[in-house]
């Protein structure tokens, strides 16, 4: 485990220095949805002298998170692999690139789909006596926060297949607990946004959706894992007769 530590931080630690040299051009690219709803002649400001400082600190290293998801889940793998069965450790490794996939999935969805309709519906309220100027330090963790969220709660589609493929659960047992899965997903996204209720139904909605599809993933799946012989049966069964 410290091994597997020491690697995802010294990752984490180069992807920080390169997110800092880089993180003009991707504040920039993180404001570009707020900018384009704005009224003309307003702007991002900060309030104190070090603001900008320190928000472009904190906005290079959850970067820097973000970028190296894939290797940290990597690490993971790699810690938990040694003890787990032959059949395990094929189902585990489609697992990270397909939750690779939903976390870059959830957070293009935030970006491109949430974030348009959120800023939209906030500054409908300006008026000519308020004038919106937000503050760069509150809109990047803000806009970071609901980033990571969306790309952790997309994982869903992914664990549901690593699961079904495991036999670990079933369609119908999700379906028994969907009254429970929905207020878990109504919790979890009231923690993980910002406290409106536009950006909690717009995390809400598509999970909800994906957990119906999941219920449909697990069917299919499950079906097809209980046609498949298990391995380590196989192995043990010849073994078995031998010392017998």
């Amino acid at each position: 485990m410290r091994k597997r530590l020491i690697y995802s931080f010294v990752t984490i630690g180069i992807a920080f220095a390169v997110c800092y040299a880089y993180i003009k051009e991707i504040v920039e690219i993180l404001m570009r949805p707020l900018v384009k709803t704005l009224p003309p002649g307003s702007s991002l400001v900060f309030t104190a002298v070090p603001e900008a400082f320190f928000t472009y600190f904190k906005a290079a290293i959850l970067a820097g998170v973000f970028f190296c998801f894939p290797f940290i889940l990597y690490q993971v793998w790699a810690f938990v692999s040694p003890g787990l069965y032959r059949r395990e450790k094929k189902y585990i490794l489609p697992y990270l690139f397909v939750s690779s996939f939903f976390f870059i999935l959830g957070a293009a969805f935030c970006y491109f789909i949430v974030f348009p309709v959120i800023f939209r519906f906030f500054l409908s309220f300006a008026t000519d006596a308020i004038r919106p100027l937000p503050s760069i330090r509150e809109y990047l963790t803000f806009t970071i926060k609901l980033l990571l969220a969306f790309g952790l709660l997309f994982q869903w589609p992914a664990l549901v297949f690593f699961l079904s493929r495991m036999g670990v659960v079933s369609s119908s047992f999700l379906a028994r607990n969907r009254k429970y899965a929905i207020l878990l997903i109504f919790v979890a996204a009231a923690i993980l946004t910002p406290p409106d209720l536009v950006s909690q139904l717009l995390l809400a909605g598509p999970l909800i959706l994906m957990y119906e599809g999941s219920i449909w993933m697990a069917k299919l799946l499950g079906e097809k894992k209980k046609e498949e012989p298990k391995e380590e049966e196989k192995k043990e069964t010849p073994g078995e007769g031998k010392s017998g």
